[in-house]
C-alpha cells in the first residue's frame, strides 16, 4: 500500500494573540478548515434518532388563489403517516420575522388558511415514519382553489388598479403612512434646472438563489421533561428560538436550539421557516422529526435575495459635479414581508451612495408580488444599489469624456460633509482608497487628484 502522509494540523492552529493585526495579505486557515478536510464537522442531519419520523409539505402549485376545501383523507391512509397538520395545528399561525426588532406587522402564515399568495406556499405538512411515506402523503393531499390574478411585477403592483394580495390593503410596506421609505434632501427639481446635463436610466435584477451546499433544515427532539432540543442550521440560533417560541405559544425556556456548522447560507437561513413546524410535529407524536428541504423545494420557496428596480436620475454640471439626483427603487419583496422593509430602509440610508450631492430625492419601495418571499443576502438592500450607482456613474463619465476615476473623486464625500440622510460622514476614506487603487494598476491621475484628500475641506477643480 502506498504511504499517505498524515495532515500537518499545525498548518490550521492560529498562533496570533488578540492585539496581532498581521494578517492582511497572508493566508490565514479558518479554525473549522480542519473538521472540514478531515470529514469530522458534524451537520445537524448527522445525527441519529431512534423512532426518527419526517415531515414534508403540500404546497401550492398557483401564484394566487383562493382556498376551497382541503381533503387529508387519502393522505392519512398511507402507510406510515402518523400526522397531518394544518393551519389549526399551529398556534399563533401568523406572524413576522422582524418582530422581534418592533417591525410589524404579523403579515404571513405558517400554513394557509384561506388562500395562498405564492406558488409553493405550505398548506398543509404531513408527518410519517419515513421520508418516502411523508412524501407520499403529501402528494396524496387534494385542495381545490379558485385561481385569482397574480401580480408579478413590481411597477405594476403599485398601480391603482393592481389585485391587492395582502390583508393590509396595500400591495406595499407602509412606512410611518408613507408608500416608501423617503429621503428628502435640498431642492432636487431646482438642481435639475441648474445641471448643464441630465441622465436617467434603468437598471433591474433578477431574485439570486443563495444555493447553499446544505439545503434549510432541523431536526426536533423531545426531552424527557418536555423541553424541546433543535437541532438545526439556521444562521441565527436566538432569533429562531424566540420566533419559534411564539409560533408554538411556548415559553423561550421550553426550547433550546443547537446550531452548529450551517453549509452555506450567506442570510438565506434567518427565516425560521422549519422549525415550528417541526416542534409541532415533534410535540403531538412525542418522536424526534426532521423537516429539511429538498434541493427543488431550496430553489424554489427559500428566500432568495430580492429582485430590484432602480431609476437614477442626474444632474450634473460641466466639470463633473453631481448637483441634483433622484432614485426610484422598487424592492420585490414576495408575498410576505421578511427582511425586505429592513433591507429598503438600508437601501435608502446608502442612498445616493459614497457622494456628496446637495440635492436628493429618493423613494425605496417595498413591494408585494405573488412571487417567492425575498429576504436576506449578503449585504442585500446595498448590494443591487452600488451596482446600480456605480453603473451610473460610470456611464455619466463617459457621456461627459471624463475618466471615471477623476468623475468620482470630484463627487467623493469627505469627512464632515452632510450625507442625504442627515448624518455627518466620517472616516470616508474613500479619496484615498481610489487614489491607491488607482497606483495599484497604473492609472495616472494628475497631480490636484492625487492632492486631494477625505480629511480637507471640499474645493472646486478647475
Amino acid at each position: 500500500m502506498p504511504r499517505v502522509n498524515p495532515i500537518d494540523s499545525s498548518f490550521f492552529k492560529d498562533e496570533r494573540g488578540p492585539g496581532d493585526f498581521t494578517v492582511i495579505g497572508k493566508t490565514v486557515p479558518r479554525s473549522d478548515a480542519l473538521g472540514h478536510v478531515t470529514g469530522r464537522t458534524q451537520f445537524f442531519e448527522d445525527r441519529t434518532f431512534p423512532d426518527l419520523a419526517h415531515l414534508k409539505i403540500h404546497r401550492s402549485p398557483h401564484h394566487h388563489a383562493l382556498i376551497d376545501s382541503v381533503d387529508t383523507s387519502e393522505a392519512l391512509r398511507v402507510p406510515g403517516v402518523l400526522r397531518v397538520l394544518t393551519h389549526e395545528d399551529v398556534p399563533a399561525n401568523w406572524y413576522g420575522v422582524l418582530r422581534l426588532i418592533g417591525i410589524g406587522p404579523d403579515d404571513e402564515v405558517v400554513l394557509a388558511e384561506d388562500r395562498v399568495i405564492y406558488r409553493g406556499e405550505p398548506i398543509v405538512a404531513v408527518v410519517a415514519d419515513s421520508e418516502a411515506a411523508a412524501l407520499e402523503g403529501a402528494s396524496k393531499v387534494k385542495v381545490s382553489y379558485t385561481v385569482l390574478p397574480a401580480v408579478l411585477d413590481v411597477e405594476e403592483a403599485m398601480s391603482p388598479d393592481a389585485p391587492v394580495i395582502k390583508k393590509a390593503g396595500t400591495n406595499y410596506f407602509v412606512y410611518e403612512g408613507h408608500h416608501a421609505r423617503r429621503i428628502r434632501f435640498g431642492d432636487v427639481e431646482a438642481g435639475f434646472a441648474q445641471a448643464d446635463h441630465v441622465f436617467e436610466w434603468r437598471y433591474s435584477s433578477a431574485p439570486i438563489e443563495h444555493a447553499p451546499t446544505e439545503t434549510t433544515g432541523c431536526i426536533v427532539e423531545p426531552k424527557p421533561d418536555g423541553r424541546l432540543l433543535i437541532h438545526s442550521n439556521t444562521q441565527a440560533a436566538f432569533f429562531t428560538l424566540d420566533n419559534t417560541a411564539l409560533i408554538i405559544n411556548r415559553a423561550p425556556t421550553d426550547l433550546q436550539v443547537k446550531g452548529g456548522t450551517v453549509g452555506g447560507g450567506f442570510g438565506g437561513k434567518v427565516d425560521v421557516m422549519v422549525e415550528p413546524l417541526a416542534c409541532i410535529a415533534a410535540t403531538l407524536t412525542n418522536r424526534p422529526v426532521k423537516f429539511v428541504y429538498t434541493r427543488e423545494e431550496e430553489m424554489q420557496v427559500s428566500s432568495p435575495r430580492a429582485a430590484e428596480r432602480i431609476y437614477i436620475k442626474d444632474g450634473v454640471m460641466n466639470d463633473g459635479r453631481i448637483v441634483a439626483r433622484k432614485i426610484m427603487l422598487y424592492v420585490d419583496a414576495g408575498a410576505y414581508a421578511r427582511h425586505s422593509p429592513y433591507g429598503a430602509t438600508k437601501a435608502a440610508a446608502h442612498l445616493p451612495g459614497p457622494y456628496t450631492i446637495p440635492n436628493v430625492y429618493a423613494d425605496c419601495h417595498c413591494v408585494y408580488t405573488n412571487r417567492t418571499p425575498s429576504s436576506a443576502m449578503r449585504g442585500f438592500g446595498v448590494t443591487i444599489a452600488d451596482f446600480a450607482i456605480e453603473s451610473q456613474m460610470d456611464r455619466v463619465a463617459r457621456a461627459l469624456g471624463m475618466d471615471p476615476l477623476q468623475f468620482r473623486l470630484v463627487n467623493a464625500y469627505r469627512d464632515g460633509d452632510m450625507k442625504a440622510h442627515r448624518k455627518e460622514a466620517s472616516g470616508t476614506a474613500l479619496i484615498e482608497v481610489i487614489q491607491r487603487a488607482a497606483a495599484l494598476v497604473g492609472h495616472d491621475l494628475p497631480a490636484e487628484y492625487q492632492a486631494m484628500s477625505s480629511s480637507t475641506p471640499r474645493g472646486a477643480i478647475a
